[in-house]
This record gives C-alpha cells, sequence and structure tokens, in this order.
C-alpha cells in the first residue's frame, strides 16, 4: 500500500463504513477499514498511514481519544472527524486540537473525496520535506564520506557510528584503496575525542633505522644525531587519536612495544626512563588476514588479539553494485566544479563497463577514473580506454547488438593483461570453459598463459 493514496476508515456502523469504503475505492484509494479504534495504537508502526478517516462517537476509544494519541504519534498525520448533527461544537474543539477537517452528517461522497484528497496532498508535502531533512541530515554526516546505498556500506555506517561513540580501539580491514584513512577519520570526527588532534601514521612508509623514534619519541643522547628530546607520533596525539595503517608492516620488536603501550596506556622515550601516561586511541587498519600473517610467525597473536576487539570491514568496490555508479558521478561533478568545467554524463555503454570493471584499486581507482573522464579524456579503465559503443543498425535486431556488445566487453577485457584465462574469467565472472567458447565465437584471441 502506498502512503500516498492510503485511507485507513474508523467507523462502528458497518452499512456506513462499506458505504464510505466503496465511495473511497472507487475514487482510487487504497482503504482499510475497521469498527472502532481499540488497539490500533500498537499497530501504528506498522501501518502505511496517509490520512485517518473516523467517526467521533464510537464505542472504546472515541474520535476525540483517538485524535489526542495520534497528536502523540504523529502531529502530522491528517486526521477527518465525521461528526453527527449535535457534535458540532465538538468538532470544533478537535480543530483546534490539530485535526485536518470535519465533516457532518449527513454529507455529499464528493465533500469526502474532497477533503481525503487534500489531506493527502498535505501528507505528501509532510513526508517531501521529511526526506529531505534526512537526506541532508546525512550529508552532513557519514553519508557525505562514506556515500553508497548497497547493504554492506549501509551495515558499514550503523556499525561505525556506534563505535564512534565510544573510547574502543578498532581494526579497520579492507583492500588498498577501499578508504581505510577516510573510515578513522570519520571515528575521530564523530567521536567524544574529535577536538584532540587526529595523527595518520603509514608504518610501511616509515624507515625501520626511524620508526622507533617517529612513534616513542626520543631523548637527547638516545642515539647518535638525537641532539634534543623528540616527542614521538604516540605523545603528540595526547587525547586524540592515531591511524596506524599498514600496521602489518610493522617489525616483531616494534610491535612488542604498541602492545604494551596498549595494555598500559603509557609509554617511555627512546633513552628515557620516565613513564609518560597517554590518553589516546588506536585505529589500526591492514590489507592482510592479521590471523594468518600470526599462524605464519610475521604477527604478534596476542597484538592481533588485542587490536581486534572492535572491527570495520570495508568492502571492495567490485563487491558493491550500483554504488560505483553513484560514486562515480559524485567524483566526476566535484572534479568539473573544481576545474570550471560542465558536467559529463555517461552513456548506458560506459555505465556497464564502469559495472563490469574488477576494480583492483577500488576507490582510489575509480575516482582517479572520473577526474580524467571529466576533464574531457574519456572513459580510461585499468589504463585502457573504453571502446565506444556498439552503434544501433537499421534492421539489426537486440540480439545481434548484445552480440557486439558482449564483443566489446571482452575487448576491453582483454587489454587488462591478465596473467592468465583464469583471472581474466574471473574478472568476467564466468566460467573459464564460457570464456573458451565466447572468444572462439568472436574471433579473439587470448595472448597470455592458458592455464
Amino acid at each position: 500500500m502506498c502512503v500516498l493514496d492510503s485511507v485507513l476508515l474508523i467507523d462502528d456502523d458497518p452499512d456506513l463504513r462499506r458505504a464510505l469504503t466503496q465511495t473511497l475505492e472507487l475514487a482510487g484509494f487504497s482503504v482499510t477499514s475497521r469498527g472502532c479504534a481499540d488497539g490500533l495504537l500498537a499497530q501504528l508502526d506498522t501501518l502505511a498511514l496517509g490520512v485517518i478517516v473516523s467517526d467521533i462517537r464510537m464505542q472504546g476509544m472515541d474520535g476525540m481519544q483517538l485524535l489526542a494519541a495520534l497528536q502523540q504519534h504523529d502531529p502530522a498525520l491528517p486526521v477527518i472527524l465525521i461528526t453527527g448533527h449535535g457534535d458540532i461544537a465538538l468538532a470544533v474543539q478537535a480543530m483546534k486540537n490539530g485535526a485536518f477537517d470535519f465533516l457532518e452528517k449527513p454529507f455529499a461522497s464528493e465533500q469526502l473525496v474532497d477533503r481525503v484528497r487534500r489531506a493527502l496532498e498535505q501528507r505528501a508535502l509532510v513526508l517531501e520535506n521529511r526526506q529531505l531533512r534526512l537526506q541532508l541530515a546525512e550529508q552532513s554526516g557519514l553519508g557525505a564520506r562514506l556515500i553508497g546505498q548497497s547493504a554492506d556500506m549501509q551495515r558499514l555506517r550503523q556499525q561505525l557510528g556506534a563505535l564512534a561513540a565510544t573510547h574502543a580501539d578498532v581494526l579497520i580491514l579492507g583492500e588498498t584503496g577501499t578508504g581505510k584513512e577516510v573510515v578513522a577519520r570519520a571515528l575521530h570526527d564523530l567521536s567524544p575525542r574529535r577536538k584532540g588532534p587526529f595523527v595518520a601514521i603509514n608504518a610501511g612508509a616509515l624507515a625501520e633505522s626511524v620508526v622507533e623514534s617517529e612513534l616513542f619519541g626520543h631523548e637527547s643522547g638516545a642515539f647518535t644525531g638525537a641532539n634534543k628530546r623528540r616527542i614521538g607520533k604516540f605523545e603528540f596525539a595526547n587525547g586524540g587519536t592515531v591511524f596506524l595503517d599498514e600496521i602489518e608492516s610493522m617489525s616483531l620488536e616494534v610491535q612488542v612495544k604498541l602492545l604494551r603501550l596498549l595494555q598500559e596506556r603509557a609509554l617511555e622515550r627512546l633513552g628515557g626512563n620516565e613513564l609518560i601516561a597517554l590518553d589516546i586511541r588506536i585505529i589500526a587498519a591492514t590489507k592482510e588476514d592479521l590471523r594468518a600473517a600470526a599462524d605464519e610467525g610475521r604477527f604478534r597473536a596476542d597484538l592481533y588479539y588485542r587490536l581486534n576487539v572492535a572491527s570495520l570491514n570495508i568492502p571492495p568496490l567490485h563487491q558493491r553494485g550500483d554504488d560505483i555508479l553513484l560514486l562515480f558521478k559524485h567524483f566526476a561533478t566535484r572534479a568539473a566544479e573544481r576545474y570550471q568545467l560542465p558536467a559529463a554524463e555517461l552513456n548506458a555503454h560506459e555505465r556497464a563497463a564502469l559495472l563490469s570493471h574488477n576494480w583492483p584499486g577500488n576507490v582510489r581507482e575509480l575516482q582517479n577514473s572520473a577526474e580524467r573522464f571529466a576533464l574531457g579524456l574519456g572513459l580510461v579503465l585499468g589504463n585502457q580506454p573504453v571502446a565506444a559503443a556498439p552503434q544501433a543498425i537499421e534492421g539489426v535486431g537486440l540480439a545481434a547488438r548484445v552480440e557486439a556488445f558482449e564483443k566489446a566487453l571482452i575487448v576491453a577485457e582483454l587489454g587488462q593483461n591478465h596473467a592468465s584465462l583464469k583471472a581474466m574469467a574471473e574478472a568476467l565472472n564466468i566460467p573459464r570453459k564460457t570464456l573458451h567458447d565466447k572468444l572462439r565465437k568472436h574471433g579473439l584471441q587470448f595472448a597470455g598463459e592458458d592455464e
């Protein structure tokens, strides 16, 4: 049932109820009727309500009591009351109490239809304004940072919102380019620590010779060249959040120190003896399976379990369906505004190419493609330009056009330089034998290893 044409009719006179239901249904409304209002309040959240038409005088809960209860539930829900000749003063009071309108018995069918139609028009405006407010609220919050309507992204936003309000350390899991730092910054900005510093550290980019000094700081004379005291990243972030990306790159020796810091919330600078208390939140990120790395001896198991108390899993882009098109439009529009260029639109062929691409570089790769597209350089996926869409030819049927489109997609995938036919089949999400058959059908040849 659509809210914008739904009517709930309540009247304890069965003959009148049937007549009014028929009148409203003939006018095109979807009508649910009942003989009393008792029990209705418990069902409100499960009903699609557009307008309620109710008699005033009924057994059990009467129309005035119902109006008062509905005002508590949703003051903007229109209620039309049906009154007897002697209830005019009561109906006027109902209007003051928030009723949309009233009808005095006997009334013409046209009057009822007109009042219901006007009430539903008002309801439509109210619901539209609510939806706009929700969209604006989401755009100013997580929805503006983590764009997407796929189930995985909705779940991620929900989990992130719940974790942000806590002080718990978080482990973020995701492939390269999925937006791990974006998620980490959102956790910080929506947390009670938002006024403190956010310090991002790429553990994989730190030289082994300076990593301990960079993270934990050092005292003057701690080692050759340490001419003065240095405050490390952890100490600098006191009161805020530290984001440790590529944590799997840390040496086992540094992992030991990190574990101690997590357990004691304190550190010692290199060359120092003073234990410095810290008030920081650690958000770590990795593209690897840390449990497998721990089993192989490359990552400390105790540190993995200490970090994995709360985790967020960012889905790879190729699993996010139509989010790909939503993100592409967002990045292309933003780039066009930045370069003061008109926004270009994707055609159906280009949209299909975006959805079929495997996106090994995830959101980072998509953003690069979108910016190139906004600059008028065409759609390029995996360093290969997307072939022009097959042109509709007069007299050529749908089957032939589908064949041409299929061939264009396979040609584009051949340009990706896959290591094996198996890899190419996985990218196209089809069995290898099917790919064999299609290559033969289209007269195409795979240049790599057929394994």
